[in-house]
């Protein structure tokens, strides 16, 4: 079996502290076996690793986020990457295409699909193994994993069994019928009661059951040809494009919890802390969360039920039922983007402001981690001046090394170039003079 993790997101639903480089499976938030925080990502290839999984495991992505995958799993996970994002029925095409031709995977291969940050215990990787199962011991063309739903949620999907809830003998899977996506409370109730789950977004398919349908559309099962015509292919759900339309599909049901942390009241349920970074809560203040990566001190008095989430980005303060609501009203927002963490270390922008002559001047704090090497983009129509606060390394300016340590400053001007390693964690203040326009962040 292959697992393919898909990582996507546009980062509006965590707004501030995620963005479209960092979406929410990036963020450190939860409480790791060592004490540590971990991301959602880091959880997940933990979970894999333990259950056996992670050599047969594989990470469909963007390009803007390959640094950050890199940067908080390693470098031993395969990703394959999107020319262009396209939801997700794109993408497992893409990433179909990439076993058959370039992994020279079976045709009977089992592929099971599952999203980069789904929340459960352990055991929900050892039932997705029993897919494989269902897949080889039924007619079904796609088997799926639902949850027993707790309450009626309108957040989630809900799968429909067939009214006479048929069921193989051999291994306990549900025959499926068709999908609700989101329905009011009211409609949500009346599903449990009839037996439906939630939608885990987790589904397995023989890889030639996939490749059938690329080549009943017309589209080249080579990955190479693929992604050269990957603008091609519709940019719906996989849920729309395949399952709506598949005629054998079976599930089998999870029973223990599932969550998808997905807004700022589902993730806050799962901290182990009220206050990440700089914050202050009184003690007349219930179920209210800081989540602060900014400099300076928060604090919330007398006001229950709240989540306050701050970066470089913005703040946010929202009535934590409300807090869902943030991705439609930051939807129209475009905003520059103010931090991102990369494979290298991570930066954020301190400062911009306009000179007397429209030139832009923009201050940034980088911290490059020990070992690792900090190439910047090419200079164009800028001067650069590096301050080192912290740390010690090794600069490199138009080929000539030289050592840096806290307190030394070098200017490099439009035509030079330049570079630095880290020997131990390495801060820098970075200061961009514009000298004429476009500058580059």
């Amino acid at each position: 079996m292959k697992i393919i993790l898909l990582s996507g997101g546009s980062g509006k639903r965590l707004w501030p502290l995620s963005n479209g480089s960092r979406t929410k499976q990036f963020l450190k938030v939860l409480k790791g076996e060592n004490g540590d925080r971990e991301s959602m990502v880091q959880r997940v290839w933990r979970q894999l690793q333990e259950a056996g999984l992670e050599a047969s495991s594989y990470i469909a992505t963007c390009s803007s986020q390959v640094d950050l995958i890199r940067s908080q799993i390693g470098n031993q996970v395969p990703i394959i990457v999107e020319p262009e994002r396209r939801d997700t029925f794109a993408a497992i095409a893409l990433v179909s295409a990439y076993l058959n031709s370039i992994v020279k995977a079976s045709k009977d291969e089992i592929v099971c699909v599952l999203p980069v940050d789904p929340y459960v215990n352990a055991d929900f990787f050892e039932k997705i193994k029993e897919l494989e199962l269902v897949l080889k011991g039924t007619n079904a063309e796609v088997a799926l994993i639902g949850s027993r739903p707790t309450y009626p949620s309108e957040k989630y999907g809900y799968m429909i069994p067939s009214p006479m809830n048929l069921a193989s003998q051999t291994n306990n899977s549900i025959v499926i019928t068709s999908f609700v996506e989101k329905p009011p409370a009211l409609i949500a109730k009346g599903l449990i009661d009839n037996g439906a789950l939630w939608n885990c977004g987790v589904f397995a398919f023989k890889l030639d059951y996939l490749l059938s349908l690329l080549r009943d559309r017309n589209y080249p099962t080579s990955y190479q040809q693929l992604s050269r015509q990957y603008a091609a292919l519709p940019k719906n759900s996989f849920d729309y494009e395949v399952l709506e339309k598949a005629k054998q599909l079976r599930a089998i049901a999870y029973e223990n919890e599932w969550k998808d942390l997905g807004t700022w009241n589902t993730l806050t349920e799962e901290m182990d802390t009220n206050v990440i970074g700089q914050g202050l809560i009184s003690d007349d203040s219930n179920n209210t969360h800081v989540l602060n990566e900014l400099d300076i001190l928060v604090t919330v008095l007398g006001l229950s039920n709240i989540v306050v989430a701050a970066s470089p980005n913005g703040i946010l303060v929202s009535d934590k039922s409300a807090s869902p609501r943030i991705k439609e009203m930051m939807q129209p927002i475009d905003q520059r983007l103010m931090y991102e963490e990369l494979r290298w270390g991570w930066y954020r922008i301190l400062d911009v402001f306009k000179l007397e002559d429209n030139r832009e001047t923009l201050v940034k704090k980088i911290v490059v981690h020990t070992g690792e090497h900090y190439v910047p983009g090419p200079l164009t129509s800028r001067r650069v001046i590096w301050t080192v606060q912290a740390g010690k390394g090794v600069a490199i300016v138009d080929g000539k090394p030289l050592n840096v340590a806290p307190g030394d400053c070098l200017e490099m001007e439009s035509t030079t170039s330049y570079s630095i390693a880290a020997l131990t964690e390495l801060t820098l203040v970075e200061v961009q003079i514009e000298t004429t326009s476009g500058m580059d962040v």
